[in-house]
């Protein structure tokens, strides 16, 4: 048995749509499928869980034990992003400032959830355990270290580390040379 979903198995899932080469682990959680778009060539690993309003663009890892909460905010992930293994992505938080009460099986009246959409725009790419908050906005290029608490947009083609997030340098953009070679076909995959 292959550890990835079969075909008629992703059908079952009853996704809102999904592209060509799409792998799901058959131990990733999948909550709100309807609301869930997948692009072609995204993989999306073991004990992953994926919730509420969510579009995956072309080219995409998810690592394991990853996780997606977006609610009815909403998550985007671009082309050519990617989540390093146990990170997580808020679009919709509780207040923790005290307050309101907390978590889901408190009546709303007595809660103040926050939600706001969160976009992981084109080769941005986030390290292993790191966080990202609701309403960030992670531009185009932009890389987080591991163990980075993203509660801020970021800025185009930069490398960010820390809790919470700050600019270290610019990115290289050579990458985009070899995604430019990559979609037209230049090079031979190597075996």
């Amino acid at each position: 048995m292959n550890s990835f979903l079969s075909e008629e198995e992703l059908k079952s899932l009853g996704l809102n749509s999904y592209g060509k080469n799409v792998l799901i682990s058959r131990f990733a959680r999948i909550y709100s499928a309807n609301k869930i778009s997948i692009g072609s060539n995204v993989r999306i690993d073991d004990f992953c869980i994926l919730s509420g309003k969510i579009n995956l663009g072309n080219n995409i890892h998810i690592a394991a034990y990853a996780a997606m909460y977006a609610g009815d905010a909403g998550i985007e992930m671009h082309d050519f992003s990617g989540l390093s293994s146990r990170v997580t992505v808020y679009a919709v938080t509780d207040d923790y400032l005290g307050d309101y009460l907390t978590n889901p099986t408190i009546p709303s009246n007595f809660r103040n959830v926050i939600s706001e959409k969160v976009i992981i725009k084109k080769h941005a790419l986030i390290g292993a355990t790191s966080v990202v908050l609701p309403g960030v906005i992670l531009e185009e290029g932009s890389a987080f270290g591991s163990m980075t608490l993203i509660n801020k947009s970021s800025l185009p083609w930069s490398v960010n580390v820390g809790q919470p997030a700050r600019y270290v340098k610019e990115r290289s953009k050579n990458l985009l040379l070899l995604e430019e070679e990559y979609l037209s076909g230049i090079r031979n995959e190597k075996n």
